[in-house]
């Protein structure tokens, strides 16, 4: 697991490199390397996680001469990899699972990444032709992202976070101008573009290549297609022993492993089949200090207690919520208004202090599984309804009238002009075809969850160089959920029953609840967070912003303290995220002009 960055067809300074990693070192503390050429450049801040005496990035071998490699994440067949690669004639230096990558290259060229089972981003750098080819290469299901840019003359440069991209000479730091009604929109950017203008992301299992300054170029722009499915519809067994497998191979590891259990259904079964395999296991949840509602402590110590686990509690003071705030917004890179950000960095932070280097989780299931009310609902519309307007709406930080009733008329006329993402995101939705179950499903987990869930997961997890690790993003779970039964019932149903005889019934009989803070009630009168976002929303800072009714984001703090509700708090909470993120994508530009 590690930070990666590089250029092609473009020079860059050792000054500038340097400047582009200590912007994520914090990802990657064990090692920096870095390899360059006549107009390109790889590098690597390393977080030691297989193989830890070994693994010294980029990697070369004697036997792939002319192929420079780094990564970013975990192969988990490396070892069935370097078999066949043996077998072929190549030789390694060490166990680590990216040393194979040059090798792999070499006899599979781009389309070495087919066989690589795993969480990864890739760069390789060919120089056996005349012209040197880059080749970027990310996982199935996006769970390491790598962003890049597009320059003058073919120049492309590219970095695991945007602050560290945005330290290359040519890389502008411009936030784009409708960066503003995506938050509220969508929460954050989905897709390839994001908050910043020239500054995109690869998509989930997307292959690219530039070759000599002909620019960046897409093989392939998805991943690979799944192979027909066969047989009856899996059961509920079937899911739990694709679980466990999948649980129990991403639980061995090099380094001190624990499993976050925030006390529902997800990190549950994760937990109790880690608990299986890892003696002692040790879990950690977090909650706030004070009685705050929809605590959620006694449901992880029950599931601790059943599976018999080392339990942590973090206990995090309210009080440091404003500068958790600011240290996430920056972590993250771009806006993303889920409150669940500042309680996902607190967390990691405490995994980190406590000595551990992985972390298993249970991410995606909602997605996969269709877990979400607004899917569900969308699922029981009738035949022949647009059910799309409701379930758009749902992805929201503020509802649509909520949005225009707080826009500047100017602003309210760029949005008409240019189009809301959530009026992109409904056309999309309408135009998909008859099969409404697979069309939310491909959204939730193609669109959705790489840009809102995975990047979030990835960002404020190695801000604290912790490797989270997902069972369910595996293929082989992933590939067992599309061929679930779908229905506006049906929900979670394989993993409910999957949890009995695992879980304690409290916790299958609780009703769903996401792990993030209590932001209405933080947001009271005299709450923590108050104070902190009304200085964010400062009425004279919004009216030099020029997008926002600054009368009617005060018009929207007082109804708040009259009737707290969480719609309301989550509105105020995104305008502060976005205007905090405006703020740290200015001081990146001027530590850019400062370093130039």
């Amino acid at each position: 697991m590690c930070r990666i960055f590089g250029s092609f067809a473009v020079a860059a300074t050792g000054a500038e490199l340097a400047t582009v990693s200590a912007r994520q070192r914090h990802g990657g503390p064990d090692e920096r390397g870095v390899m360059t050429g006549r107009g390109w450049a790889l590098g690597c801040d390393r977080l030691a996680v297989t193989d830890p005496a070994g693994g010294t990035q980029p990697f070369t071998l004697p036997t792939a001469p002319g192929v420079v490699a780094v990564l970013n994440g975990e192969i988990y067949n490396h070892r069935e990899l370097r078999r066949r690669l043996e077998a072929r004639g190549h030789r390694f230096p060490d166990r680590c699972d990216g040393s194979l990558l040059p090798a792999l290259y070499t006899e599979f060229g781009p389309a070495f990444a087919d066989e690589l089972d795993g969480m990864f981003a890739v760069a390789v750098v060919d120089l056996r032709g005349q012209l040197p080819r880059l080749v970027l290469a990310v996982d199935g299901m996006g769970m390491k992202p790598l962003h890049y840019h597009q320059g003058e003359r073919g120049a492309v440069r590219f970095a695991s976070e945007i602050p560290a991209l945005l330290a290359f000479d040519g890389v502008p730091a411009v936030p784009r101008e409708e960066a503003l009604d995506t938050v509220l929109a969508t929460k954050t950017a989905f897709g390839t573009e994001t908050a910043l203008e020239g500054i995109r992301v690869l998509p989930p299992g997307s292959v690219a290549v530039a070759h000599g300054a002909e620019g960046l170029r897409m093989l392939r722009c998805g991943p690979r297609a799944a192979d027909p499915d066969a047989g009856p519809a899996p059961s509920a067994a079937d899911a739990l022993e694709a679980l466990r497998g999948e649980v129990h191979r991403l639980a061995e590891t090099d380094v001190p492993l624990c499993a976050l259990t925030s006390g529902g259904l997800d990190s549950g079964l994760v937990t109790a089949l880690a608990a299986e395999h890892v003696r002692p296991l040790h879990t950690f949840h977090l909650g706030y200090r004070g009685r705050w509602p929809q605590a959620e402590h006694t449901y992880a110590r029950a599931v601790a207690r059943r599976v018999r686990t080392c339990h942590h509690e973090v206990c995090v003071d309210p009080a440091e919520l404003p500068s958790l705030l600011t240290r996430t917004v920056r972590h993250l890179g771009q806006p993303n208004a889920d409150p669940i950000a500042v309680s996902t960095y607190a967390l990691f932070r405490a995994v980190r202090e406590a000595g551990f280097t992985a972390a298993l989780t249970g991410d995606g299931a909602d997605e996969l599984f269709g877990g979400y009310d607004r899917v569900r609902t969308a699922l029981a519309a009738p035949a022949g309804a647009d059910w799309t307007a409701a379930y758009v709406d749902a992805l929201a930080a503020a509802p649509r009238l909520v949005r225009e009733w707080l826009y500047t008329a100017e602003y309210r006329a760029f949005i008409a002009e240019r189009g809301s993402a959530a009026d992109r995101i409904a056309a999309e939705l309408r135009g998909s075809g008859a099969d409404r179950a697979g069309t939310l499903q491909a959204f939730e987990t193609r669109r959705r969850l790489p840009a809102y869930h995975l990047r979030r997961v990835d960002h404020l997890s190695m801000a604290w160089a912790v490797e989270a690790r997902m069972p369910f993003c595996q293929p082989g779970v992933a590939g067992l959920a599309r061929r679930l039964p779908a229905g506006p019932r049906t929900g979670k149903k394989a993993l409910y029953e999957a949890g009995r005889g695992l879980l304690p019934a409290p916790v299958l009989r609780r009703p769903k609840q996401p792990f993030t803070l209590p932001l209405s009630a933080m947001l009271a009168a005299d709450g923590p967070l108050l104070w902190s976002l009304r200085e964010l929303l400062a009425p004279a800072r919004l009216r030099r912003g020029g997008q926002l009714r600054a009368d009617r984001v005060q018009a929207l703090f007082a109804r708040h303290a009259e009737r707290p509700s969480q719609q309301d708090a989550l509105t105020l909470w995104a305008l502060a995220v976005h205007e905090l993120w405006t703020d740290v994508v200015q001081g990146l530009r001027v530590s850019a002009d400062l370093a130039a």
